[in-house]
């Protein structure tokens, strides 16, 4: 099987479970691009925030028909979350990709856990 359809599929399948879940794709795709293309994990996060545009708008129109999208709180996250993944990006830069691969394995932890309980 080609790379191209490798990776198309893995998209195919994090698009859907982004989807239904409505999470960022970055949960799913970036473990996947890190142990299964043996990306390393400074390019599988900036190559998941690539796709995060287009998966984003999709989504969004589908919840927005649905009328699942509080208009106000997601223009108050978006000012937030742009001023955020700014220093964020900055900061990646200069942390270890071994050190990355755990605090992304932390949050994933502690968010699943915190799901679980909740």
């Amino acid at each position: 099987m080609s790379e191209r359809l490798k990776f198309a599929g893995a998209g195919f399948g994090v698009g859907i479970l982004s989807g239904l879940l409505g999470v960022g794709g970055g949960i799913f795709i970036v473990p996947i691009m890190v142990t299964y293309f043996n990306i390393t994990q400074h390019i599988a996060q900036a190559t998941s925030m690539a796709i995060v545009i287009p998966t984003a708008f999709i989504s969004s129109i589908i919840y927005g028909f649905h009328g699942n999208i509080d208009v106000n709180v997601a223009l108050n996250l978006i000012v937030g979350s742009m001023v955020g993944a700014s220093i964020g990006v900055r900061i990646m830069k200069k942390v270890p990709a071994i050190r990355l691969k755990q605090l992304f394995a932390i949050l994933l932890i502690m968010v699943g856990v915190r799901m679980i309980l909740t």
